[in-house]
């Protein structure tokens, strides 16, 4: 009968080859981004006021209720919608996506026929196609999407979104179109009598 104090010889060392490490560090950042990206999700969901569960007697809303509900504030998650604090949380959890996940890979080289501005957010038409942006990234990214869910986004809403964000005469053309000579100026839109829409 053997000893049972006697232990077992430590097993050997398991090593990685160092040509895997770079798939596990690129693994572990993508893990990273989506489980931040879940946490400002999650946050944006606790903050959120709970709605009353609807009563059995609650089929037809009536008319105070309608005016209630639009007083209320806008129904769309499009950013252009919301205001106040609901605005500066929505834009907040767009930038965790743009920073930590839309720029490293898919930020490209600034140039003159790519510019790019480090304050898009205080560009109103770059964070309104960035927001579409990831509304659809985050419906086609979605398991529910199916497997032709991300080729979906890169087709029909990336190159499309790009092409307009990063064209010359885009929203950052007046920024930044060489990385090192920083620039920012927001282009002033037209005035209602330029577009004709003048009462």
């Amino acid at each position: 009968m053997s000893d049972p104090r006697k232990t077992a010889p430590d097993p050997e060392p398991f090593r990685v080859p160092d040509g895997d490490l770079d798939d596990l560090a690129s693994a572990l950042a993508k893990t990273m981004a989506e489980v931040r990206q879940h946490g400002v999700i999650l946050d944006r969901l606790g903050s959120e006021p709970a709605s009353a569960a609807p009563q059995p007697n609650d089929d037809v809303p009536s008319a105070e209720a309608a005016d209630s509900a639009q007083e209320d504030g806008p129904t769309s998650v499009f950013i252009l919608a919301l205001g106040g604090e609901a605005y500066a949380v929505e834009l907040a959890a767009l930038s965790d996506w743009v920073n930590y996940l839309f720029l490293p890979v898919y930020g490209r080289e600034i140039s003159t026929t790519r510019p790019w501005c480090s304050q898009w957010h205080e560009h109103p038409e770059a964070v309104a196609r960035l927001h579409a942006l990831w509304l659809a990234w985050q419906q086609l990214t979605d398991a529910e999407a199916g497997l032709s869910g991300p080729s979906t986004w890169h087709r029909d809403h990336l190159d499309q979104a790009l092409a307009h964000l990063r064209a010359p005469d885009g929203p950052f053309a007046a920024c930044t179109t060489s990385p090192t000579r920083p620039n920012h100026r927001v282009l002033a839109t037209p005035a209602p009598e330029q577009l004709g829409l003048a009462a």
